[in-house]
């Protein structure tokens, strides 16, 4: 290697490391954690959009199972409604979420609805809404991801005729 060679390739790797001058330090640090918050942003948020959507998923899915339960288990339909609805409302609330005025759906197979040996469909929808989203861009923009579950309850096949 050459005299004139050698002095290039340092010249490039002063430059690389950082510079002859010094004026180059402490720039890794600040592009590094530029980099850092331009990727840590979105992934932060799409774990906590994640966790929400998961949470309502939660939420539903106990909720009709509960809702189903308690509906079967009921005395009369009218209480079986009343009390699904609270068994809704207790599960919905559990994962800190507020049920909307038709998030609850019972479906018979039989009329009356507590016939014995017939079925009973609880099905409980809820939009959970994206986390850290203003309220004015709600009001634009419906920015909510729907879950649904279901649940079938058995009405028991030896149990009296209830109204």
């Amino acid at each position: 290697m050459t005299r004139r060679t050698h002095r290039a390739v340092v010249r490039v790797l002063a430059r690389l490391v950082g510079g002859s001058d010094g004026t180059q330090r402490g720039s890794a640090v600040v592009e590094f954690l530029g980099v850092a918050l331009v990727l840590l942003v979105p992934v932060l948020y799409l774990v906590l959009t994640v966790g929400r959507v998961q949470a309502g998923t939660f939420a539903v899915e106990g909720a009709s199972r509960e809702a189903a339960r308690a509906f079967v288990t009921a005395g009369s339909a009218e209480e079986g409604a009343r009390l699904a609805t609270a068994a809704v409302a207790l599960a919905l609330d559990d994962q800190g979420f507020t049920p909307g005025g038709e998030s609850l759906t019972i479906a018979c197979t039989t009329a009356p609805c507590l016939e014995p040996g017939g079925e009973v469909t609880a099905r409980v929808r809820l939009d959970v809404p994206l986390p850290l989203v203003p309220s004015f861009a709600r009001a634009v923009v419906p920015l909510a991801v729907p879950v649904e579950a279901q649940h079938v309850a058995s009405v028991d096949e030896y149990a009296a005729r209830r109204p």
